[in-house]
């Protein structure tokens, strides 16, 4: 079933738990990530980047994500990651998403909230949730991402402000990962964490989570974090069992890649924590 995020988020806040948030860029990743949804009863955040649309149009995405969706036996979040103009954020809307972020975690902090605002009073004409990031999430050097390398770290002096004056449904904060894979382990500033959660009820996410650590990622699930973002982790699980399974033809190869992408899901749902 299709659902915006919001009462998700509500329990997963009061569980201590997260919720993975996937990044399909086709059927068959979209796909394996719901029949693994549906086999452990479990919600699921499956989420769409704006820059993987030369990959797949939006449109595209969006009837695959609505069909799925809507078929699926537990609750779907059909979510727009990193939505980076009104327009292209809009038409997610118009074609069915359930909830959408906008990033304008690069710009003044002032344009910030203007353009977060925005969205927010837009979205929330279709029962949308929308999501925002303070701070910056940038990318490592082997990133299937896009975007600028350096991270900049949420302040805590600047949330409330931020939460208040664009009345966003969800958080997304810089804590010391990125986007893509990691030489060695991140080091995540818990600290940082544990302030932001005692100042605001909003839910919190958490980008980069992909070679985050397990330890990491468990600690951010019952420590104040309710999604979890993954995307090179699925493709990295991808290519190893095709690697290591072998195959005859193009057909073969296909099941591989979304075996190896299912074992990965399987694996952060229990290391998330995740419930229903």
């Amino acid at each position: 079933m299709l659902v915006n995020s919001n009462e998700l988020f509500k329990k997963a806040r009061k569980g201590n738990y997260a919720i993975p948030a996937t990044n399909y860029i086709d059927l068959d990743s979209a796909r394996s990530y719901v029949k693994v949804a549906e086999q452990k009863r479990l919600p699921l955040i499956l989420a769409f980047a704006q820059s993987h649309k030369d990959i797949i149009s939006l449109e595209e995405a969006a009837l695959i994500g609505k069909y799925l969706g809507e078929k699926a036996s537990v609750p779907i979040v059909l979510h727009l990651d990193h939505g980076e103009d009104y327009d292209f954020i809009e038409r997610a809307i118009r074609l069915g998403f359930t909830s959408v972020m906008i990033d304008a975690s690069q710009k003044k902090f002032d344009d910030n909230i203007q353009i977060s605002k925005e969205v927010v009073e837009l979205a929330h004409q279709f029962d949308i949730s929308v999501e925002a990031e303070l701070g910056h999430v940038g990318s490592n050097q082997i990133s299937f991402e896009q975007g600028q390398p350096d991270s900049i770290y949420t302040e805590t002096d600047s949330v409330i402000e931020f939460v208040n004056k664009t009345n966003v449904d969800s958080l997304a904060i810089s804590i010391g990962t990125a986007h893509g894979l990691y030489k060695g382990t991140p080091k995540i500033n818990f600290e940082r964490l544990h302030e932001i959660r005692q100042l605001t009820d909003v839910p919190l996410v958490l980008h980069g989570g992909s070679s985050s650590g397990d330890l990491n990622l468990e600690r951010c699930a019952t420590e104040g974090i309710s999604k979890i973002n993954i995307y090179t982790d699925f493709l990295m699980g991808a290519q190893h069992e095709i690697e290591n399974g072998g195959y005859k033809n193009y057909i073969e190869l296909k099941k591989l890649a979304n075996i190896g992408m299912e074992k990965v899901l399987e694996h952060y749902y229990k290391v998330f924590h995740t419930k229903l």
